[in-house]
C-alpha cells in the first residue's frame, strides 16, 4: 500500500476497531497503536531530513522500489515508518510501498531478524527487483541496547521506555546515517 493507504488503514483501526480482529480482541495492540498514532504525527510534524540525507536521495537517479514491512501497534514503527517516509517522499525515482507483516504475502518471513518476525524491516531493490539494501528493525546503535537489555532479563516494560526515550532523543539522525551509508555502498 502507499503511505497515505497506510494512514487510512491505521486510522480505521482507531475509528473501526470492531472491523480488525487483531486489534478488536488484544487491548494491548489497540492501545500500542493509540499511542504509535499520536507518535507517528509528531514525526510527521517535525521531522525533517538532514541536509546529508536530502543530498543522498537527491543523488538517486535510477527507478528504486522502497518496501517497508510494518503493524500500526508496532512501536519502533511509529518512529521509523514517518522518518523514512520523510526521507523518500519527494524523489520519484523512489516508489515507497508499505506491506503489513502479519497479512499475506508474509514478506518478513525471508527477512528475519535472529530468527524472528522484527519490524519495521526496510528493503530496498533496484529496477530488476535485485536487493541493494535490507535495514531494520532499528537503528544498529538501539539494537545493541534492546539486545543487552533483553540478555540482562530486564522486564519488558522497562526496554519499551528505554527505547522510546532513545528514539526521542536521537531524533532520526542515526537511522538517516545508517541509510545514508548504506546507499553510498
Amino acid at each position: 500500500m502507499t503511505f497515505d493507504e497506510y494512514l487510512s488503514y491505521f486510522e480505521d483501526i482507531l475509528n473501526n476497531t470492531e472491523a480488525h480482529e487483531a486489534y478488536s480482541t488484544n487491548a494491548d495492540y489497540l492501545n500500542y497503536t493509540k499511542l504509535n498514532w499520536s507518535r507517528m504525527n509528531r514525526w510527521l510534524k517535525k521531522f525533517e531530513p538532514s541536509a546529508e540525507m536530502k543530498v543522498c536521495i537527491d543523488n538517486i537517479k535510477d527507478p528504486q522500489h522502497w518496501i517497508l514491512i510494518t503493524e500500526p501497534w508496532c512501536g519502533d514503527a511509529a518512529h521509523s515508518v514517518p522518518q523514512i517516509y520523510k526521507i523518500v517522499k519527494d524523489n520519484p525515482f523512489i516508489d515507497l510501498d508499505i506491506q503489513l507483516r502479519d497479512t499475506e504475502p508474509f514478506l518478513i518471513d525471508d527477512y528475519l531478524t535472529n530468527g524472528g518476525k522484527s519490524i519495521p524491516k526496510l528493503i530496498i531493490r533496484n529496477d530488476v527487483g535485485h536487493d541493494k539494501v535490507v535495514w531494520g528493525p532499528r537503528p544498529d546503535a538501539l539494537q545493541n541496547i534492546f539486545e543487552k537489555q533483553k540478555a540482562e532479563g530486564k522486564p519488558f516494560e522497562e526496554i519499551k521506555e528505554a527505547i522510546q526515550k532513545w528514539y526521542n532523543k536521537d531524533k532520526g539522525e542515526e537511522i538517516q546515517k545508517e541509510l545514508t551509508k548504506l546507499l553510498s555502498e
